[in-house]
């Protein structure tokens, strides 16, 4: 009877070892795409802590409650408030797990590419970064000022890991812009914009009603001013996006550079939606929750507008 042998480096664990500890290109690109996924899934599942009113759920950092690591009962939270919330402290040990096998991966690629392994090294330095701002966030009583510093960070955490995305799968040589220098001049507004809404978007939600726990403060700025300044940045945001698209028409920009600025067209369309709606029905947590996801997609998208400008080969070798 004929024994059959199994080929472990065919078992998923391994081809994932291989990943880290022999990496090619594309599986280190595979691995910086789980960092960008990772970080914007964090904003998610922090907003998911924030609108179950779970955020003091652990109310002391490091430790859960008193002198436990884990939940413990303690009055004024259910057991789920600490589920939540320290579910959400566990995740952080993931996002971090990711940051490092990038970090690794970066390093033992080879040839070593020294910019690559700059933008991996910061990315397990934001975790760790982002665990300590967590902490204050607890401490202070989820005060709205630590809360969107929380949130700007992992939108920072973001941008590096998208940017090590897009520069694995470049090459070294000088960068060649493949659009106007009006197109890359509105392409920078556009970036500020986009920061402004998200910045903007912060202190709405520092202000409304879901403030993550009972306890917690909120600024004291009226909803409906700073809900209409943040609708000015965004509709700001959405009137360059769409000077771009009339510009890459008139100038005939490559296919990618349009593509990018037609899905951050659709994602502008589909996260204002969801902002007046949410507006109108008086914030519900749900829609906030899908907002702030939504920030996170629509971040990435402009990114991609910015980075599929250009293209950059491999540096020319030496004789």
């Amino acid at each position: 009877m004929a024994v059959t042998t199994v080929d472990k480096s065919r078992t998923p664990l391994a081809r994932a070892r291989d990943a880290v500890w022999n990496p090619t290109t594309a599986s280190l690109r595979l691995l910086a795409l789980g960092g960008v996924v990772a970080n914007a899934g964090i904003i998610f599942t922090g907003g998911a802590v924030r609108l179950s009113a779970s955020g003091l759920g652990c109310p002391t950092w490091p430790k859960c409650t008193g002198d436990s690591l884990i939940p413990t009962a303690h009055p004024g939270h259910s057991p789920l408030n600490m589920a939540i919330e320290f579910g959400n402290r566990m995740l952080t040990f993931a996002v971090l797990a990711v940051a490092i096998a990038v970090f690794v991966a970066a390093r033992r690629l080879r040839p070593q590419r020294p910019e690559l392994v700059v933008l991996a090294a910061l990315q397990p330095v934001g975790v760790l970064l982002q665990a300590g701002l967590g902490g204050v966030t607890v401490l202070t009583k989820l005060h709205p000022a630590t809360v969107s510093a929380h949130y700007l960070l992992s939108s920072g955490m973001i941008f590096v890991a998208f940017l090590l995305w897009v520069r694995v799968g470049e090459g070294d040589g000088p960068a060649h812009r493949i659009v106007t220098p009006a197109i890359r001049w509105t392409t920078t507004a556009l970036v500020w914009a986009t920061i402004a809404v998200l910045a903007a978007g912060t202190v709405v939600t520092g202000s409304g009603p879901h403030a993550g726990d009972a306890q917690a403060q909120r600024f004291p700025f009226e909803i409906e001013t700073v809900a209409r300044i943040h609708g000015l940045t965004a509709w700001l945001t959405v009137a360059l996006a769409l000077a771009l698209a009339f510009l890459m028409h008139r100038t005939q920009t490559p296919t990618r550079p349009r593509q990018a600025v037609h899905i951050l067209l659709a994602a502008l369309v589909a996260q204002g939606a969801i902002g007046y709606l949410q507006y109108y029905l008086e914030v519900p947590a749900v829609l906030v929750g899908i907002h702030l996801l939504g920030s996170a997609l629509l971040w990435i998208a402009v990114l991609n507008v910015l980075y599929t400008q250009r293209i950059r080969p491999d540096a020319p070798q030496k004789a």
